[in-house]
């Protein structure tokens, strides 16, 4: 009886992990999207405060100029994304397969393997503690690297 239910118990931990990777995905995705708009969003914004004249020309476009700046732009932007998913989708697989990983895990072994390891900092060897962003500034600019003697 008890082995049941630890199998009950095992099956609602992981339907638990797995509703935290979902909504953890969910929320990295909106904040990314939400960036991303804002960013456009600016840029247009700067562009129209720029040159107001030739910023609705480009939108609704001139005699003698047969596609409008806004439509080539946004065929510029689709081909720009188009070659940046593509060209690092073909850079990470190319990886993957020359390190001759399996799976994911292994993948993390493997490469764990070759590059360098990373020090503990256990006990920390500088402050970590700051009373605001300025004191942090402070600390950066000044004093760190620079070893006190207490």
């Amino acid at each position: 009886m008890a082995k049941s239910n630890d199998t009950i118990e095992t099956s609602v931990t992981k339907s638990e992990k797995l509703k935290e990777k979902i909504y953890a995905t969910v929320f990295l995705s909106t904040v990314a999207s939400i960036s991303a708009f804002a960013g456009f969003a600016r840029a247009v914004a700067a562009a129209r405060k720029q040159d107001p004249k030739h910023f609705g020309d480009g939108i609704s476009g001139i005699k003698g100029i047969p596609e409008t700046g806004a439509s080539l732009a946004i065929r510029a932007l689709g081909w720009g994304t188009l070659y940046a998913v593509t060209g690092c989708g073909l850079f990470f697989y190319g990886i993957w397969k020359l390190s001759g990983a399996t799976n994911a895990e292994e993948f993390r072994f493997k490469m764990g393997s070759l590059l360098p390891k990373i020090p503990k900092n256990d006990p920390p060897q500088s402050r970590t503690e700051f009373e605001g962003l300025t004191d942090l500034l402070t600390y950066i600019s000044e004093d760190w690297g620079q070893n006190k003697e207490v």
